[in-house]
């Protein structure tokens, strides 16, 4: 069987990297080895951080993103997906620049909202994510109402990305993360978003993943 061989621009982060991996591998339907997709990875932890980028002139990510896109092409992958939500931001000048087709999660992560009917969606992501308007922007072209944390609970769920889930750190239980979801619901949100790749982790952790979406499972 001639199958198609997937190239993961990784690193953003390594952990997130990992994470869609092991969805690939759960989502595929296979009784062997050889029936599994072929995967290559570019774990590149010398990106440059997304939302620095984004909101304080820090350094650009793109060189380094399409270096791995040129890596994973002469390595032989046939398309391109990246586990960074807020790396999106930069894929036109990615997909753009880069010899292979790119995926956008966070328009695939609106059409399958719109697909289930949803008309408000919660966004849980990076201060670069939602300044960005990846996420604003995709379900926009859906006709789907989006709704945001205050900047109180925007600031748990940054310390619940950087200071946890990024840097390893055991005690994101003690974070009032049910306080931010419970907000986001009397605003009218359907669904929650969780718009950056480190939450899924951390929600899978905390035992709050119902009533969410997972772009990476997408």
């Amino acid at each position: 069987m001639n199958k198609k061989c997937i190239g993961i621009i990784g690193g953003m982060g390594p952990l997130a990297t990992c994470d869609l991996m092991e969805k690939i591998i759960f989502h595929t339907k296979a009784a062997c080895d050889q029936e599994h997709l072929h995967v290559l990875v570019d774990n590149n932890t010398e990106i440059p951080d997304r939302t620095a980028a984004i909101l304080s002139n820090g350094p650009d990510p793109v060189p380094q993103m399409l270096k791995s896109a040129d890596r994973l092409e002469k390595m032989g992958a046939h398309f391109l997906i990246m586990p960074c939500n807020t790396a999106h931001y930069f894929y036109d000048r990615l997909a753009g620049q880069a010899g292979l087709p790119l995926l956008h999660m966070p328009r695939e992560t609106a059409g399958e909202l719109r697909r289930q009917g949803v008309g408000c969606a919660g966004v849980l992501a990076t201060d670069g994510t939602v300044r960005s308007g990846v996420y604003q922007d995709a379900l926009d072209a859906e006709g789907i109402r989006a709704v945001y944390p205050d900047r109180e609970h925007q600031a748990v769920i940054m310390r619940l990305i950087y200071e946890y889930v990024k840097a390893g750190r055991e005690g994101m239980e003690t974070l009032p993360v049910a306080d931010v979801l419970a907000d986001l619901k009397e605003q009218g949100a359907e669904r929650i978003i969780l718009g950056c790749t480190e939450l899924p982790i951390a929600f899978q952790r905390l035992g709050l993943l119902e009533g969410t979406i997972d772009p990476t499972e997408v």
